[in-house]
């Protein structure tokens, strides 16, 4: 597949449905059209709807698409985010919580959206709080993406365990993580860029039946390859994605970039 296609392809890997849009704001599009498609479905049942949404740079085409979606249920959406730096106030720019607002919250009525405060006096009780919260919705659509390091939400690769028994931890940020939300500019430099942060971990993320994973753009192509190519362990978490049962990841052509012929080949 070359840059100028304009081909969708369809790929498999493991139990991983992927799919390779023709530029980052098509695969954004398609990723909110299958949320879309999950919400209106999980509407004709009776109750709430729990959902999950990541940030991020990755996020931001399939937020908008998804926002501007007529029609959908969220008066009956009860929201969750991922993650958010510790000791991190609101009206920092790479504060979460900012983002939700400015991307999700303010654009569309939800019944209930939580918020990850990482500025409390008891952290911990906080995360036993939220994780109760959770349990109580029991989401069953996530919006995620993965870092360049391969973290889900933020279980880098030293603090990833795919039998966590905790369901919000805080967690130490590594290297290649900050480094990342660095690049991405949220941060004025690298010193600033917070050390830890409060973050969902493994299992709760894969408690939820569908995972619909936003990864555009020349920074993660070697990620997608790492997820797809190496074995399943927490030195890469996202290659745990090729076991859940209904994960699809979308790619534009710069994100994919890495990916093998033969992998290529293979169509779902």
């Amino acid at each position: 597949m070359t840059a100028q296609s304009t081909e969708i392809r369809h790929l498999t890997s493991g139990t991983l449905k992927l799919e390779i849009h023709p530029s980052s704001a098509a695969a954004g599009a398609a990723a909110a059209q299958a949320a879309a498609a999950a919400m209106q479905q999980l509407g004709q049942r009776a109750g709430n709807i729990g959902v999950i949404f990541a940030t991020g740079a990755s996020q931001i085409p399939t937020l908008r698409a998804l926002t501007a979606t007529p029609g959908l249920p969220w008066n009956r959406i009860i929201g969750f985010h991922m993650d958010e730096y510790v000791g991190m106030t609101v009206d920092h720019p790479a504060s979460f919580r900012r983002y939700m607002r400015e991307r999700l919250t303010s654009q569309v009525a939800m019944l209930e959206f939580n918020e990850i405060d990482g500025t409390g006096n008891d952290l911990q009780q906080f995360c036993q709080d939220y994780a109760a919260k959770l349990r109580a919705a029991n989401p069953q659509l996530c919006l995620l993406g993965i870092g360049e390091n391969g973290h889900l939400a933020f279980n880098d690769p030293g603090v990833a365990d795919f039998n966590d028994p905790q369901d919000v931890k805080i967690v130490q940020l590594d290297a290649a993580c900050r480094q990342q939300q660095f690049a991405e500019g949220w941060f004025k430099s690298l010193e600033e860029v917070s050390q830890r942060a409060i973050t969902l971990t493994i299992p709760t993320l894969f408690r939820v039946p569908k995972l619909i994973v936003s990864v555009p753009g020349p920074r993660k192509a070697h990620i997608v390859r790492r997820t797809l190519e190496e074995p399943i362990a927490t030195a890469c978490p996202a290659t745990l994605l090729r076991t859940h049962p209904d994960a699809t990841v979308y790619l534009d052509p710069e994100s994919a970039a890495e990916l093998s012929g033969a992998l290529l080949s293979n169509r779902s």
